[in-house]
């Protein structure tokens, strides 16, 4: 065991360099978020992201949207702290009974005009939970919905797709 425990204390370790962005078409998605941002808002754009019940997937590909690689707040996305600074819920889960006072409370911060998204296959209809005692069967059901995006859970790249494509009146 000690041999193993020195061995990879000591041995020489390679970097990893952070991939780039190298497909076109997600450099050109990131152009088009600010853009999109700019013209509708007039300034960067707030996301309060709510956790209604979900498994956690879906808040993994939120966090990667502010890693490195994707860097949304370069394009003026921002997580917030507070639902009175947001302009965006972005709801992830099923909405599970627990959580459907804090939920309402939640949008009822956040001040208008605000959009809702739900984000990921439970959100929009309660996913694999569906049904279940302990779960509302998607975020529609407790406060209205501006828009869906879809996936379980959906990657960096559709996040950032369906938010701009939601912003912009494109789609529900």
């Amino acid at each position: 065991m000690i041999e193993k425990l020195l061995y990879n204390i000591f041995r020489s370790k390679e970097a990893v360099s952070y991939p780039e962005i190298s497909d076109a078409s997600e450099k050109a998605l990131l152009a088009e978020a600010k853009e999109t941002i700019d013209k509708v808002f007039g300034r960067s754009l707030r996301i309060r992201q709510v956790d209604a019940g979900s498994c956690n997937a879906c808040e993994w590909e939120c966090i990667a949207l502010t890693n490195p690689v994707y860097d949304v707040q370069r394009f003026g996305i921002d997580f917030v702290a507070s639902p009175r600074h947001a302009d965006v819920l972005l709801v992830t889960g099923p909405v599970s009974v627990a959580m459907v006072e804090a939920l309402k409370k939640t949008y009822d911060a956040t001040p208008t005009p605000r959009l809702v998204i739900a984000c990921g296959d439970c959100a929009k209809d309660g996913g694999v939970y569906r049904g279940s005692y302990a779960v509302t069967d998607g975020v529609h059901n407790i406060v209205p919905v501006d828009g869906y995006i879809t996936g379980c859970p959906p990657t960096p790249a559709s996040l950032i797709r369906g938010i701009v494509d939601i912003v912009a009146g494109r789609i529900k």
